[in-house]
């Protein structure tokens, strides 16, 4: 993989991305296995599928592991008065997603990707203002900055696309829960401050809410 100072070229990202993202597209069970933070070669890889999980995305020094073993139910009412409209907690260190519905008869609990450093990193409350089947993705100005070599646009449902399959926007803008065609990202610090789900699961998402469902974020 490349590294920062030494950043992979347009041709050669844009080569190895799509043959990432269509193994992950059509293999998912087998992807999940792959990782590339336990120091196993990426077959047939030499980075990651999507613009937003290139190596640039996270720091090695960072803790990356998975956090699955550390999942545990949570009850809404020490993070939200009411359930108006259902209700969705993001916790960054277990690198969760809880959701419940306002009528109370739906949690569920799902693992994330969670920003890769603190300074891409926002807390607080917010809600979800749109949502979105077969997302389309630009690049943010910060990010096409950092990594000019990122195309301009990518279409839905091209495996480039780091936005997924669904999208639910946030009142924050650029910030996102989405899905992603690279399984790898789930359950680690790597994304540009998005918060990022398995496509099934951010589908169910998609279905569950509404516009206005309080999120928070901590």
């Amino acid at each position: 993989m490349k590294t920062p100072n030494n950043p992979v070229s347009r041709r050669t990202f844009l080569t190895t991305s799509v043959a990432v993202g269509a193994a992950a597209l059509a293999a998912p069970a087998i992807a999940q296995q792959i990782d590339p933070y336990t120091g196993q070669p990426i077959i047939g890889a030499a980075g990651g599928a999507t613009p937003d999980a290139g190596r640039v995305q996270y720091d090695n020094s960072q803790d990356s592991r998975r956090n699955i073993s550390s999942f545990h139910a949570q009850d809404w009412q020490p993070y939200f008065s009411n359930l108006t409209n259902g209700a969705i907690l993001v916790d960054l260190n277990s690198r969760a997603l809880h959701f419940w519905s306002e009528d109370q008869t739906v949690y569920k609990l799902f693992p994330t990707s969670v920003p890769v450093s603190p300074d891409l990193t926002r807390t607080g409350r917010t809600e979800i203002i749109k949502k979105v089947l077969g997302p389309t993705w630009a690049p943010t100005p910060e990010m096409k900055k950092r990594n000019p070599e990122w195309p301009d646009f990518v279409p839905a449902g091209d495996p480039l696309n780091p936005m997924g399959t669904h999208a639910l926007w946030l009142s924050w803008q650029y910030y996102r829960i989405h899905g992603t065609h690279d399984t790898r990202k789930i359950g680690r610090k790597s994304s540009n401050g998005c918060i990022g789900m398995y496509n099934e699961h951010i589908k169910q998402m998609y279905d569950l809410t509404k516009v206005g469902t309080q999120v928070l974020v901590l």
